[in-house]
């Protein structure tokens, strides 16, 4: 009660009701009046503004703002609404039902003063929002394997849920590549092949070609062992070389329709250069918003902290078990938040001798990691020249095992490698000293470069010895003719090979060592050996690497094998459900999870790196390794890229001054220095968001102490309230 009311009572003591009538009124007007200036400069946000006003206020004349009266969120939102009365919808502010309803009366009463024309764009307008969103709740509906990662959620959390919604990723976006595909290559090809329409094949016989050059001996059609089947099917040998599969099968130059020829070699780089681009924009397009999730999410280490303990819990755990799981992995990431914390502390206090030492120990550690490294790629190059070498015997000469074994000994040298490196790296990852986090990250990092590292050095080897000749000289066709009559489709063969064996590897291992270790682990758990064995542990990062490393595959294999994103997209699908069913009865999640959000910019970014890596072999053998002269659609051309300028020289002489103008370094430049204005740009833009939300964060932190001095002053009111009625 101020001192004013406080004089104007009478002389004696008032009775005890009219002095709480008299104190509720003056409570009620100070709690719901405008607050006195006085008042104001007490809070500490106001405080903080004032500091900052003294120096930004010049630059800034906004910056006051917040001092002064503003009028009510709906009365502004009111405001608002009938400025942008076609643009805005009700449904996108945040205020209780009886607030929308009266806004919306409000937008009723101004739809009568306008006009025909808008009004219908209105109503057209709401209509068709109507229908996006009717489309999209059905598009949910008809979502792939909904109901089974849906539950997955609900019983493993969100981390091991985004491997599979991952998964499907993949299953569609290699579906995509092969509709690309079979529409600008296959398609043709069969409705010319079964008489669908009325169209022809156009053989262009090959222009200075040496004899020797086109001859292409396929292996013969008379099989004489039974198993000849298994090897070809699971080789690409045999019967299935001179399929669609490979191809030595599209040694046309076109289709004669009745009013066009197709022009076949120019679909089939344009499909390629088509689905590299659209695995590009889809990835970077999924990765933006994870993108943005790590950023905001760039805190400070008491913030972190604050979120886990009281934010960190997944709410769409519905079973005990994984419950408990949840209890633990948080647990674990305090203590590794705690542990970090101590070697930043530890770091800090560290003299210069012991900071000679451990430098000098991680460059020894890492001579070590790069010695592996080299190791396991010698031995891939080994392994695939051997198996080139001893591949051309004829398989009558060679058992069933050894055949295999020829076959399949770079795909099996690269599995052993991709399962005894990450042992090796996880056992010297703990000398170097590095934080819990950065252990992981580092580990995952050297894993997805050896994964990724072994196709391009097995690429890179095939490529080594096509264009490399040992007795004779390669002048006459420019590759190693021999050795390699029809080289695209051995390549694509390669890697149809290491395609079927990763599914083979996957399969076997669930079926006779996560089962049987299942079996051993519960009925068996008297054992100590088995108890110390314990289950399976489902690892998200080893699990991604894994498919990851079979998409790369498929994207550098679908040039020389056009029908492999199929294969991949079969392949996938029997991977989902064998992850699945292992995951529901053998598995248990890793204690180390991963939130969604990172776990989704973490894959797309370890895919981002498998699709870079695979452009550059593809570009190698597109430009600059000449094109087969015995089977293919290029036949006619030294390479690959050749057929681009062709047809440009086809069109006409303004438009080629355009793509040659577009093409020239007079383009170039210019356009490189825009781009970097751009980049810079954007630069300037993502650096201006994150002060924004530096300063949205200390405005709730100051939101946070104006509540708690609030708090204080009215605990101190009544206080003083109740020392007066007493």
């Amino acid at each position: 009660m101020s001192e004013s009311s406080a004089s104007a009572l009478p002389p004696g003591r008032p009775s005890r009701q009219a002095f709480i009538h008299q104190e509720s009124l003056s409570l009620d007007s100070s709690c719901f009046s405008s607050p006195p200036v006085n008042f104001l400069q007490e809070l500490p946000s106001y405080r903080s503004i004032a500091r900052k006003r003294t120096t930004i206020l010049s630059r800034d004349k906004q910056s006051g703002t917040l001092l002064k009266p503003t009028d009510s969120y709906s009365s502004r939102l009111e405001g608002e609404i009938t400025e942008n009365l076609d643009n805005l919808s009700i449904r996108k502010y945040a205020l209780n039902i009886s607030e929308k309803r009266r806004l919306r009366d409000i937008q009723e009463t101004q739809m009568k003063y306008l006009s025909e024309w808008d009004q219908w764009k209105r109503y057209t307008s709401k209509s068709w929002e109507r229908f996006i969103e009717k489309a999209r709740e059905m598009t949910t509906h008809l979502e792939l394997w909904r109901e089974d990662i849906r539950s997955i959620e609900g019983k493993f959390g969100t981390g091991i849920q985004s491997y599979f919604s991952f998964l499907r990723f993949l299953v569609l976006l290699n579906l995509v590549i092969f509709l690309i595909i079979f529409m600008l290559v296959l398609l043709p090809v069969l409705l010319t092949r079964y008489k669908i329409t009325n169209s022809s094949f156009v053989l262009v016989p090959s222009k200075g070609a040496d004899i020797q050059c086109t001859v292409y001996p396929i292996s013969s059609s008379g099989l004489i062992y039974f198993y000849s089947y298994i090897i070809d099917l699971l080789s690409g040998t045999g019967f299935l070389e001179g399929t669609c599969l490979f191809y030595g099968h599209y040694t046309i130059d076109g289709v004669k329709f009745q009013n066009f020829i197709y022009d076949l070699p120019l679909a089939y780089v344009l499909s390629t250069v088509a689905y590299l681009a659209l695995s590009l924009l889809w990835i970077v397009k999924r990765s933006v918003e994870g993108f943005k999730s790590n950023l905001i999410r760039s805190e400070e280490h008491f913030q972190s902290y604050c979120n886990k303990i009281f934010a960190g819990w997944d709410f769409c755990i519905t079973n005990r078990s994984m419950a408990d799981l949840k209890h633990s992995s948080l647990r674990y990431e305090l203590r590794a938040d705690l542990e970090e914390e101590r070697i930043r502390q530890k770091i800090a206090e560290r003299t210069s001798e012991e900071t000679i030492r451990i430098y000098s120990l991680r460059l020894f550690l890492n001579c070590i990691v790069l010695a592996v490294l080299a190791a396991c790629f010698y031995a891939i190059y080994r392994a695939t020249i051997f198996s080139q070498e001893h591949m051309k015997k004829e398989i009558d000469k060679m058992v069933f095992g050894e055949n295999l074994l020829i076959l399949y000994l770079p795909s099996i040298v690269i599995t052993l490698a991709n399962f005894i490196t990450p042992i090796i790296f996880a056992k010297i990852i703990h000398y170097e000293d590095y934080s819990p986090g950065f252990e992981i990250r580092l580990t995952i990092l050297r894993c997805v470069f050896m994964r990724l590292a072994t196709i391009c050095v097995l690429v890179f080897t095939l490529g080594s010895k096509i264009t490399s000749c040992d007795n004779y000289s390669c002048e006459l066709c420019g590759y190693n003719q021999k050795l390699y009559p029809c080289w695209e489709t051995q390549v694509g063969q390669e890697m149809y090979k290491l395609m079927i064996f990763d599914l083979i590897i996957i399969l076997a291992v669930t079926l006779f060592v996560d089962f049987p270790r299942k079996i051993l682990v519960t009925y068996c758990s008297s054992w100590k050996l088995f108890q110390c064995w314990g289950h399976q542990e489902f690892a998200i990062p080893d699990n991604v690497l894994g498919i990851v490393y079979g998409q790369t595959i498929c994207w550098i294999g679908a040039f020389f094998s056009p029908l492999l994103p199929a294969v991949a997209t079969l392949k996938f699908i029997i991977i989902f459900y064998v992850k699945e069913i292992s995951l529901l009865y053998t598995c248990r999640p890793s204690p180390r999870q991963f939130r969604a959000s990172n776990s989704n910019f973490f894959f797309l970014l370890v895919l981002l790196i498998g699709l870079c890596l695979a452009i550059i072999p593809l570009t190698i053998s597109m430009a600059r390794i000449p094109s087969s002269k015995a089977c293919g659609p290029f036949t006619n051309f030294n390479t690959t890229w050749d057929v681009v300028p062709k047809t440009v020289s086809t069109f006409p002489s303004s438009l080629q001054s355009l793509v040659h103008g577009i093409t020239s370094e007079a383009f170039a430049v210019p356009f490189f220095m825009i781009i970097c204005l751009v980049m810079f740009y954007f630069i300037a833009l993502a650096g201006a968001h994150k002060r924004v939300v530096v300063q949205l964060r200390e405005q709730l932190s100051l939101e946070s102490r104006d509540k708690r001095y609030l708090i204080q002053k009215l605990t101190e009111a009544q206080r003083d309230m109740r020392n007066r009625l007493d």
